[in-house]
């Protein structure tokens, strides 16, 4: 069986491309080169910008054909109209990673599958999600073109640790100010629940719907089953740091409010890790029959702190970050303060 990737490099889709090759696929990725040192052997690499000149992806392709294509780095409705004309009559399965952020948003039911409305009024990233999607169905439905669509909620690997409100640079000033006896933000009161998916798990699912002719014309959803507090999620942090919890606690629509535009916390927050949500696996499971996510909460996120605390390339500075909630803090005690008096 013949896949070609583009991207492939990514926090999803490393795992999916190592376990690809893993279990015999022919896999080419489509791609800048980048990241090709951390490729498994036998991959084959296609070195052209997919955003770039349409000319020169086709060239690079020539006449080749795939049992699979899969585009990880798709955000808009004009970046999958481009590979629909690029890759009609080259595959037998088009695969496009959306998101569950695109299920509505706040949900009416914390039980969320594929049947969910797709609405969200928060993102911009979830309704140009939706956007894509719909295109993509409108092309099964009218012309057979062979999608598959892929829904994977809140992802990790062992560079980056799942947290919730951070700064543009990403999560590693909330370990640093952990672990220099800060307090740290956490959305609401830190009781919603929430699913972290392990890279390596969800590779099983995705892998398993590749090729799978009853995954044709679908969307599944790909997480794992547990449910955890942002809580739990915070503490496991810190005990893994080996050093006390000290939380502040923030209605998640004040952070969105007085958070940088570029950070996009009313997008993140609002229209998603602030609700509680509890994934329905059903479909993925009948589809996927051997499919079970086996790396727990506390077991990956405890693996990924330790990795991040010992390779000074995922520890990303952010002082914009730390300064906003050191302020935010004091505006919060200060509050508290002066309802006590």
């Amino acid at each position: 069986m013949k896949a070609l990737f583009i991207g492939g490099t990514g926090t999803i889709s490393t795992a999916i491309t190592k376990l690809a090759v893993k279990l015999g696929w022919e896999l080419y990725l489509l791609n800048r080169g980048n990241r090709d040192a951390i490729l498994p052997e036998g991959v084959k690499t296609i070195h052209v910008d997919i955003n770039g000149d349409r000319a020169k992806v086709l060239e690079a392709l020539g006449d080749m054909k795939f049992d699979v294509v899969a585009d990880f780095i798709i955000f808009k409705k004009e970046q999958v109209m481009r590979d629909y004309e690029i890759f009609k009559g080259r595959t037998k399965q088009y695969m496009f990673i959306s998101s569950a952020s695109a299920y509505q948003t706040p949900p009416e039911n914390c039980v969320l599958n594929e049947s969910t409305p797709l609405y969200n009024p928060f993102w911009q990233y979830s309704r140009d999600k939706i956007e894509c999607e719909e295109f993509l169905m409108e092309k099964y439905r009218k012309e057979a073109f062979p999608i598959t669509i892929i829904r994977p909620s809140h992802t990790y690997d062992e560079r980056f640790v799942p947290m919730g409100a951070h700064g543009k640079n990403g999560s590693w000033q909330i370990l640093k100010r952990m672990m220099e006896g800060k307090k740290v933000i956490i959305q609401g009161d830190g009781t919603s629940l929430w699913t972290v998916t392990h890279n390596s798990d969800f590779a099983k699912g995705f892998v398993g719907l590749m090729g799978n002719m009853h995954a044709i014309g679908e969307a599944v959803q790909i997480t794992s089953d547990e449910s955890v507090t942002w809580n739990q999620i915070y503490r496991v942090v810190a005990d893994t740091l080996g050093v006390p919890l000290k939380a502040c606690y923030v209605p998640s629509d004040f952070l969105a409010d007085v958070s940088p535009a570029d950070w996009d916390l009313r997008g993140g927050l609002l229209g998603d890790k602030s609700n509680s949500v509890i994934f329905d696996n059903t479909k993925l499971k009948r589809l996927v029959p051997d499919f079970v996510a086996t790396v727990r909460m506390d077991q990956g996120i405890a693996d990924t702190v330790r990795y991040v605390t010992t390779h000074k390339e995922c520890q990303n500075e952010d002082p914009e970050y730390d300064a906003w909630c050191d302020q935010i803090i004091v505006v919060m005690d200060k509050a508290k303060q002066a309802m006590l008096k």
